[in-house]
């Protein structure tokens, strides 16, 4: 009783196995179907041999073929030719139709001005106002940014400043070479 329970359970373990490899290897080859349908030649040897083994991926892969078949055979209807002619007439309808209150003819009036362009040419002035905005507001946050910002001071900016100065002035240098070895005449 005991060994046909392990031997059970060895089979449930070889089968999950099996079952789980199995799917790896059809999702590796879901990947590569469409190129294993248009060009078998550049599918790697092991989709191929996959394929040849699993009847779902080959029932994956007739679908497929039979997909392209018909797409192949499908051909795009011919556009009305006076599709054009009645939507124009459909927009002009559109804009002219009169709105119910005058709330209503109202927005419909400045929404067709915006959309539909008008005298004054909206967009272009609203954008250059956008525009405006946008540069005084950056301005102003820059501004302020930089104005509650204590300024940074190096203690050592002046030292550097005068040892800059005493190494351009090359007479400075002489004088105090000049002072200081009369004061020592022993040469100590």
């Amino acid at each position: 009783m005991k060994e046909w329970k392990e031997a059970g359970t060895n089979r449930q373990r070889v089968g999950w196995q099996v079952m789980k490899q199995t799917n790896t290897d059809c999702k590796m080859v879901d990947e590569q179907m469409a190129d294993l349908l248009l060009d078998a030649h550049a599918v790697p040897a092991k989709v191929q041999a996959h394929v040849a083994e699993c009847g779902d991926c080959q029932a994956e892969l007739a679908k497929l073929a039979a997909t392209m078949q018909l797409l192949d055979t499908w051909e795009a209807p011919e556009p009305s030719p006076y599709f054009l002619t009645r939507l124009d007439a459909r927009m002009r309808e559109e804009r002219q139709a009169a709105p119910a209150g005058w709330l209503a003819r109202g927005v419909a009036r400045l929404r067709a001005s915006i959309a539909y362009g008008s005298a004054l040419h909206v967009r272009p002035l609203a954008a250059m106002a956008l525009t405006a905005v946008l540069l005084l507001g950056g301005g102003a946050y820059l501004g302020v940014t930089d104005w509650m910002q204590s300024p940074q001071t190096d203690k050592n900016a002046a030292v550097v400043h005068d040892l800059q100065t005493l190494d351009s002035n090359a007479q400075v240098l002489d004088q105090m070479e000049t002072l200081s070895s009369n004061s020592n005449p022993s040469g100590d």
